[in-house]
């Protein structure tokens, strides 16, 4: 049986039952696929959304997004109040997601898409993992909506589930649906006297004629996905209207004429700001990550004070040497920033775009977003690394002409390791396989940065991989802003023009060509993250049948 064959009816809870293996999901992906975008919600297994608000700020964030643009602050608020009540969420409004209880959060991901009052709502597994009680309270929950005139299909292992809904589906192997009826005639149909053993019987091959397989008619019927021909998205509809999902009988309209289709949604330059918004307000909850943003620099910092003694930068009597190894620490300092930072943006959300991204979600505002929230944080940082250095006599005694260039290094030394944090968060699917990634990352920074090994004297591969670098070109920015040719040159340590020497001219550009190529290694890095995450999301939207983004 195909998809175009499956009826949904308003009004009525469909569970899609089967044994494993038997595509329950790949069915109910499907079916999801062929519906317009607002016309349908899809709740996944997994509660895909952000942990860290409170459930009420979660679903402001969500009808912002998903509401036409121009929406009043009003009306967010109602539709956010809506779906609270119609959950059963009243008193949890203030609390965080984390905090709630299974069946809770698996409310709060079925609220979010209710929001925009779909005509089919999808769940996906919806009582997994939950105890009896909980899923009872959740079918009853799904009755309810249905009740309200949305059509309601989902998957499940739980037999109790099965007997609560209207209407079974179950697949034998190969995704044959071989039982469509009533549950309370499901087990006679297979002389079963259980639910449970229906599923041996269906394991062993016993497919018995199916119950009310033919097309539901009558007030109230409808068909959903509408079959080929019949009120699909660019298709055209029959004179008398045709099968079209709705409740109370009244066939709902197309894509074309939809209340929903065509409405003006949020522009990018809108979205963005509320990204940003949003991107704040996780930061600013997530304790965990505010320590370690505010500890890195502080902890680099007193390193920096323990391992080299003052005086470096003194044009009487110069360190070579230590000025040297100064400039490279604070260069890759402000890179290990960066980088740190931008390794767990996206892949610790990743579900979370996926499921946004197949209504709303613009990805090149997502992506400047990560940038717009961070950026501030790596430049307060850089700022404490140079005024902290420069007060223990680590930097050398100038003003804005030095320090001016100096912090602008840094923050595009940063702002290139953040982007570059961004693309691999958005190539791995796991925290634990960003972390992996730090040291792989950080080590040809250190080594091919011309700084233990002048680029001069490298190996033509080190060469050319070095170009490749954008803690060479802080490095090199950061040495010439400082004036380590003319330091090297008229101080008094012989160790000054031999090792000036070494490094041919790394230290003779100018700082803004430096400054340049970061700022384009930061453009690069953020235009190869958005078509990454753009392929991921079509590749797994086709691999479920959802369609293409």
């Amino acid at each position: 049986m195909t998809t175009s064959t499956v009826f949904l009816r308003a009004g009525e809870v469909t569970a899609i039952a089967g044994g494993s293996g038997a595509g329950k999901t790949t069915l109910l992906e499907a079916l999801a696929g062929r519906c317009a975008g607002d016309a349908m919600g899809f709740v996944p297994q997994d509660d895909i959304i952000h942990r860290e608000l409170p459930v009420a700020r979660t679903l402001q964030y969500a009808a912002r997004l998903r509401m036409p643009a121009g929406t009043s602050a009003a009306a967010v608020d109602a539709a956010v109040t809506r779906v609270i009540g119609a959950l059963g969420l009243t008193g949890h409004e203030r609390q965080p997601v984390a905090t709630l209880s299974g069946g809770e959060r698996k409310r709060v991901s079925i609220a979010v898409e209710l929001l925009t009052r779909p005509e089919v709502l999808f769940l996906d597994e919806p009582t997994s993992g939950l105890d009896p009680a909980t899923g009872a309270e959740l079918l009853a929950t799904a009755k309810q909506l249905a009740a309200d005139g949305t059509a309601v299909a989902l998957t499940t292992h739980t037999p109790a589930d099965l007997l609560r809904a209207d209407r079974v589906l179950f697949l034998g192997q190969g995704g044959e649906v071989v039982y469509d009826g009533p549950p309370q005639e499901l087990c006679a149909a297979f002389g079963a006297p259980t639910v449970e053993e229906v599923y041996g019987r269906v394991a062993s091959g016993v497919h018995p004629a199916l119950a009310g397989a033919a097309a539901p008619s009558g007030p109230g019927a409808a068909a959903w996905p509408p079959p080929p021909g019949v009120g699909g998205p660019g298709e055209t509809r029959p004179a008398d209207g045709g099968t079209a999902s709705g409740g109370g009988g009244d066939a709902a309209p197309d894509a074309a004429t939809s209340p929903q289709a065509g409405v003006r949604r949020l522009g990018a330059v809108r979205q963005w700001a509320l990204l940003t918004r949003r991107n704040a307000d996780i930061l600013r909850r997530d304790r965990l990550s505010l320590a370690v943003l505010g500890g890195s620099p502080v902890m680099i910092v007193a390193m920096f004070a323990v391992l080299f003694k003052p005086g470096a930068f003194d044009p009487a009597a110069p360190m070579p040497s230590s000025s040297a190894m100064i400039l490279f620490w604070i260069a890759f300092g402000a890179f290990f920033f960066g980088l740190a930072y931008g390794l767990l943006q996206i892949c610790a959300e990743l579900p979370v775009v996926r499921r946004e991204r197949r209504t709303v979600l613009r990805l090149g505002p997502y992506v400047l977003a990560k940038l717009t929230v961070l950026l501030p944080v790596l430049a307060a940082a850089d700022v404490l690394l140079l005024t902290v250095l420069r007060a223990l006599d680590r930097l050398p005694d100038a003003g804005w002409d030095v320090y001016g260039p100096l912090f602008a290094t840094t923050l595009l030394a940063s702002a290139a390791a953040l982007a570059l944090g961004l693309l691999a968060s958005a190539c791995v699917s796991q925290p634990a396989q960003a972390t992996l990634l730090l040291p792989l990352l950080c080590f040809p920074q250190v080594l091919f940065s011309g700084a233990f090994v002048p680029v001069p004297q490298m190996a033509l591969p080190g060469r050319v991989l070095s170009y490749a670098m954008t803690n060479r070109w802080a490095y090199e920015a950061l040495g010439s802003g400082a004036g380590l040719e003319s330091l090297w040159t008229n101080g008094h340590s012989p160790l000054g023009p031999p090792l000036l020497a070494s490094y041919g001219d790394s230290f003779s550009h100018p700082v803004i060509l430096s400054n340049a190529l970061l700022a384009g290694f930061t453009l690069l890095f953020l235009a190869a993250t958005w078509i990454v995450l753009a392929r991921r999301c079509r590749r797994s939207a086709e691999r479920k049948g959802l369609g293409t983004y």
